[in-house]
């Protein structure tokens, strides 16, 4: 028996992978959704969301890019995992995500590859969009004015690419390096961490969709978990997740404050000064 069956479990219910199955319509996240379509539906070019670590901005931009239809989208992600990036790869794999064959290693030619694919794909009735996850990480100058130019590139009223950023809030001042690239900016949204209600109330979705109903967390744990997370989606699951481990090895129906308070302890988390008056709910 593992802690799933002890406690009733179908699925882990606190996987820190950005599961679609799991999304939570939380309000800022689903203004933000509304706000994105919005954007790439209009075409409106640049949309940027920026927010700390853990609040979900990588499981936002997969739920957007799975709501584009495929017959009416030419629609990918790209995730920048490092800032070794120069304007020549960043062109190149724009170009392959928007399904040029084989693109020139010459900024020029390829520039015309790209053109002629995106004039391919508005000729199709589809619209394309680039989402790009970890954008703070395209730090230069010259990468910002390399998105300028291609947002420049349209037909007789209409636009041919739309950019959807998402990023840490350093992203600001990466966008700031280009004043004219600032100025559009269509949509802009700010993730923020989660208040305490939305905490216990995020914590019963994820039992819910995995096949839970009753409470396995105290009243007192919650409020525990929200502060050691201070809020951030990706700790909240992290801390509970280990939580339900550690209520199975001690064999307990019901999770209190003090195994949070044990698994936060191995986890490094610093209680927050105002945590002890919650330990007695």
């Amino acid at each position: 028996m593992d802690y799933l069956d002890y406690y009733g479990l179908t699925q882990e219910p606190f996987s820190v992978m950005p599961l679609n199955r799991f999304y939570y319509h939380s309000e800022q996240h689903d203004r933000a959704m509304e706000k994105l379509e919005r954007a790439v539906e209009a075409m409106k070019g640049l949309a940027v969301v920026v927010g700390d670590v853990g609040t979900g901005k990588t499981t936002l931009a997969r739920r957007l890019l799975d709501s584009l239809p495929e017959d009416e989208y030419e629609a990918s992600l790209m995730v920048i995992v490092h800032t070794d990036v120069d304007g020549n790869w960043l062109l190149k794999r724009i170009a392959i995500q928007l399904g040029v064959p084989n693109p020139s290693e010459k900024r020029v030619e390829v520039l015309g590859q790209l053109f002629r694919r995106l004039v391919q794909i508005a000729e199709s009735g589809k619209k394309a969009v680039i989402l790009i996850d970890e954008a703070q990480m395209l730090k230069s100058a010259n990468l910002m004015q390399e998105f300028r130019g291609l947002l420049n590139l349209e037909l007789p009223e209409q636009k041919l690419v739309s950019f959807v950023f998402f990023g840490l809030p350093e992203l600001e001042g990466v966008l700031r390096q280009d004043p004219a690239l600032v100025q559009r900016i269509a949509v802009k949204h700010r993730l923020t961490p989660f208040q305490p209600e939305i905490t216990a109330d995020y914590v019963r979705h994820r039992l819910h969709l995995s096949g839970v109903d009753r409470p396995i967390f105290t009243d007192g744990a919650i409020h525990c978990l929200h502060e050691y997370a201070q809020g951030i989606p990706r700790l909240i699951n992290v801390i509970s997740d280990n939580a339900l481990f550690e209520g199975y090895i001690r064999k307990m129906d019901l999770i209190d404050y003090d195994v949070i308070d044990s698994v936060a302890d191995d986890l490094g988390l610093l209680p927050n000064a105002d945590m002890s008056p919650l330990h007695a709910l």
